[in-house]
């Protein structure tokens, strides 16, 4: 008869259930909080531009007019967004999370991680919309991000190019404040008192332009005016009424811009599609399902008061 004690039949043990679940979220960005919004498109809307001519002559007997009064308009093209999945949760009944995220029966409708797995939801299209504001393509399949079919109209990356009439072009792809410099010089002095001029950049080259104005000169450089809102990094420019922006719309590019934001234009259908969406158990397939869907889109008012560095 064998003595002692035999556990070689059982595994070591794993208490997944006691485990914390930590939720892959990512950097969102909110490019949106900068810009102008405009809902209720369901297609195409116009931003209507007014624009005065002054002409000033000698004030004595002046009898020829002199001057004019301009209308025009730059189209915003929404493109519908969706996303839309279906889980199965009977799946989970082989792993830990049949016990920690199910209710016992055999007929699971409801999700113990629904909330988790709505805030991840919500939070990667947070992202997707923002680079998809910076980064579409016209006619490109899926619009240069992330979307299935084709969608007409560009994103800011190229709106704000030496591609579009008016844009200035200047400095290069590091956020020096040499180079930065160059870019404001070439900025049109009739917005130079606006109180919304910003820099947009990706968020390495913000993190870039920090390391270089401390490396340049420490003793103005305070690292809390670096402030994080909703997924948007921000700081002053150094001694000037302007922003830093860094946004995850301009991931993995060396594209910086400068100019006021608010004329940047996004159009959407409905702000609080952004925000809200649908998750429901379908009994039919026996899933929970999540539907998210929008429109978006955008255009610059007046391209002739913005800078870039048109790097790729």
């Amino acid at each position: 008869m064998a003595t002692g004690l035999d556990l070689t039949a059982l595994s070591d043990f794993n208490n997944e259930v006691a485990g914390e679940l930590i939720a892959k979220m990512v950097y969102g960005g909110s490019t949106m909080e900068y810009i102008t919004i405009k809902d209720g498109i369901k297609f195409q809307e116009p931003i209507n531009l007014m624009e005065v001519d002054l002409v000033l002559q000698n004030g004595t007997c002046v009898s020829t007019p002199s001057g004019s009064l301009a209308f025009s308009q730059r189209n915003i093209t929404v493109c519908p967004r969706t996303s839309f999945d279906g889980i199965c949760l009977k799946d989970m009944d082989r792993t830990y999370l049949g016990i920690a995220a199910l209710e016992r029966g055999s007929y699971n409708e409801t999700f113990a991680l629904a909330t988790n797995y709505s805030e991840l939801l919500v939070n990667q299209f947070q992202k997707s919309n923002d680079q998809y504001l910076w980064q579409a393509v016209s006619g490109s399949a899926g619009g240069g991000s992330g979307v299935d079919g084709t969608c007409t109209g560009d994103g800011l990356k190229l709106i704000i190019s030496g591609s579009t009439a008016g844009v200035q072009v200047t400095g290069s792809a590091d956020a020096t404040l040499t180079n930065m410099d160059s870019m404001i010089e070439k900025l049109s002095s009739d917005v130079a008192d606006r109180d919304d001029l910003t820099f947009f950049m990706s968020v390495s080259k913000f993190r870039q332009f920090v390391s270089n104005i401390r490396t340049a000169n420490s003793f103005y450089f305070d690292p809390n005016a670096i402030s994080n809102r909703g997924g948007i990094l921000e700081m002053a420019y150094p001694f000037q009424n302007i922003k830093v922006v860094g946004t995850v719309g301009l991931q993995g590019s060396n594209r910086i811009v400068l100019g006021p934001a608010k004329q940047i234009v996004a159009g959407t259908d409905l702000m609080s599609d952004f925000s809200e969406f649908q998750l429901w158990y379908d009994i039919n397939t026996d899933q929970l399902k999540h539907r998210i869907s929008t429109k978006l889109g955008v255009n610059v008012a007046y391209p002739e008061f913005w800078v870039s560095n048109d790097q790729a």
